[in-house]
């Protein structure tokens, strides 16, 4: 494995947090406990011990519970390959976790990512360490290690493979240690099982002008799917994504998923 810290000073320590046991438990404290555990096996995550990140867009935040990713999980981002937009929005919500302090670890196997380029969105490469995994194994492994480290700001990872006991182990890890993990897959893996508290399918929109996305939210922190897509323009010089109307019937079609057809006409 090849890890780079950008700064010499930058450091992490690899031991998670572990709460202090308690001898007696309030009612309260009990109920908390239960309720955590339903939620847990529901898929919804913690039920909120951890504060809120923001995701980095107005629009998206308006679609979340608690306007905001919540630490101690893990966000799935899903997209059709290189350029679909999917790593950009997870960029953004990294960005807004390095504001409470804490390094940024980017495991990046396919060696695509280019730390110098995040200077115009106000990301210092002093608050960077890039992880290059050699395989697999070692993607995997990293990715581990990271998600269990409480003094790490946010991990983004773009793993091929991940199985659902490997997904279920960064889960738990997450919700123990307050990181917050940004996974950027493949639009395939919508259909394998999944332990993220939330899930977004990403693809390009045809426009004139500007970089558009489709943003389909899969599943929302508290079950929640039945929240509507959102369209956003992309601003990759200063790192910003805004959401915009669709105009005319077959913009709104496309971005509720619907089949447009033209209008039938009548014989004279």
């Amino acid at each position: 494995i090849q890890m780079y810290s950008i700064a010499a000073s930058t450091a992490i320590s690899w031991e998670p947090k572990m709460d202090q046991p308690s001898n007696g438990k309030s009612r309260e404290e009990t109920v908390l406990t239960l309720q955590r555990a339903i939620r847990q096996w529901e898929g919804a995550g913690p039920v909120g011990d951890w504060p809120r990140v923001s995701s980095g867009c107005a629009a998206l935040d308006r679609l979340l519970p608690d306007g905001g990713f919540r630490r101690g999980t893990l966000i799935e981002w899903l997209g059709a390959g290189v350029g679909s937009g999917a790593g950009f929005l997870a960029l953004l919500a990294a960005r807004e976790a390095l504001r409470d302090g804490g390094p940024l670890v980017v495991i990046d196997r396919q060696r695509t990512f280019y730390p110098p380029a995040m200077l115009p969105w106000g990301i210092e490469v002093s608050r960077l360490i890039l992880v290059r995994p050699m395989n697999d194994r070692d993607e995997q492994w990293s990715l581990d290690q990271v998600v269990r480290s409480a003094d790490v700001a946010a991990v983004l990872a773009w793993p091929e493979r991940l199985d659902s006991r490997a997904f279920r182990r960064l889960q738990l890890a997450a919700e123990q240690s307050g990181n917050l993990a940004l996974l950027v897959r493949d639009a395939t893996a919508r259909a394998e099982p999944s332990w993220a508290a939330a899930r977004w399918l990403v693809r390009p929109q045809a426009s004139d002008g500007g970089w558009r996305l489709h943003v389909e939210p899969i599943r929302l922190p508290g079950g929640l799917t039945t929240a509507a897509p959102v369209l956003l323009e992309l601003d990759s010089r200063e790192g910003i994504a805004r959401q915009i109307q669709p105009t005319g019937r077959a913009a709104v079609g496309r971005l509720r998923g619907e089949s447009v057809r033209p209008a039938r006409r009548d014989r004279a």
